[in-house]
């Protein structure tokens, strides 16, 4: 699935939880500004397209290549090309990432102000 805007809000909402259904199991993120909690039978069902969107970021935030880049430099893909200009889309494609099992924060929260711009690393995995 290409990394696209559209792509990572799609899957973002159709995993977060529905009005009515039960919560009371989540796959729980933790994101920049906002906990999240999805809907793990359809978080699952996209595991394969998380995958493939995480993969096309810099090779900075690939576990074999890069070892993790600041969520500040995820608006582009390996090609340079910016994708999103949006924070909040990144947030979106690093949560369903997280929650999923295919993206780590490398640092925690209390950590994160000696980062540039204050701003998390996050690993590919």
């Amino acid at each position: 699935m290409n990394l696209t805007a559209k792509n990572v809000t799609d899957i973002f909402m159709d995993c977060v939880f529905r009005d009515g259904e039960d919560t009371s199991n989540p796959a729980i993120a933790e994101g920049i500004t906002s906990k999240f909690g999805f809907h793990k039978e359809r978080l699952k069902s996209y595991a394969d397209d998380i995958a493939s969107m995480l993969s096309q970021l810099p090779k900075e935030f690939q576990k074999e290549t890069g070892g993790g880049m600041s969520f500040l430099n995820a608006c582009n893909n390996f090609n340079g090309e910016q994708w999103t200009g949006l924070h909040e889309v990144m947030e979106q494609l690093f949560a369903v990432g997280l929650a999923s099992g295919k993206a780590q924060c490398l640092m925690p929260r209390n950590m994160w102000a000696v980062l540039p711009g204050g701003m998390p690393y996050y690993v590919v995995v």
